[in-house]
């Protein structure tokens, strides 16, 4: 998904704070991001479709 140069410039630390980006720790993904969990929203759907995280399922009706 994301460039994997990208990824690493990410992991160092930044002049600014302010130039700091959130990436997911699963596909390096910028945006979408949740704190918590420090995944995008698509590895949460796949991960919590596939029972990984506990307390969580897809709601299917």
């Amino acid at each position: 998904m994301s460039r994997t140069c990208l990824v690493v410039k990410s992991q160092k630390t930044p002049k600014f704070a302010t130039r700091h980006r959130n990436r997911c720790q699963v596909c390096g993904r910028p945006r979408a991001v949740y704190r918590k969990l420090k995944i995008c929203r698509c590895c949460l759907r796949e991960m919590a479709s596939r029972g990984e995280i506990p307390g969580m399922k897809k709601a299917s009706w």
